[in-house]
């Protein structure tokens, strides 16, 4: 079985030893995306803008191993704040509401940047391709 490993260059990939997305065989998982871009974090204090921003970063790394959105099989959202569930759920439903992945929405006391409202992180089951 072959494992992939990339990195988008973010600024804790290399610090912390991570990789943004890493396939084995039919399956790939992301790490947890925030809505942090070229080292900032955007929309800041919009959770469903920053839900939106993540799963554009996560599906964005899942594509550079060959999944698509119908690939997501599981989402896990984190949360600050109990009040952000409902926008991000429905954020998260804009993109996978014909998927249905599995889910899981877990409010957390917090994130790494103070101003990150939620992190998402994704896995693919991309079968013989």
């Amino acid at each position: 079985m072959t494992t992939t490993r990339l990195s988008s260059g973010g600024p804790w990939e290399q610090r912390y030893g991570y990789s943004r997305v890493v396939r084995a065989g039919e399956l790939a998982w992301t790490a947890g995306c925030t809505a942090t871009v070229d080292g900032r974090v955007v929309h800041v204090g919009d959770p469903a803008g920053q839900t939106a921003q993540a799963l554009r970063i996560g599906l964005a790394a899942l594509a550079e191993v060959g999944a698509e959105p119908g690939d997501v099989v599981r989402t896990r959202m984190y949360v600050t704040d109990r009040r952000h569930a409902d926008e991000v759920g429905r954020a998260h439903n804009a993109v996978f509401g014909a998927v249905r992945p599995a889910a899981t929405l877990v409010v957390v006391a917090g994130l790494l940047d103070p101003e990150h409202l939620v992190e998402v992180e994704l896995e693919a089951y991309l079968g013989d391709r």
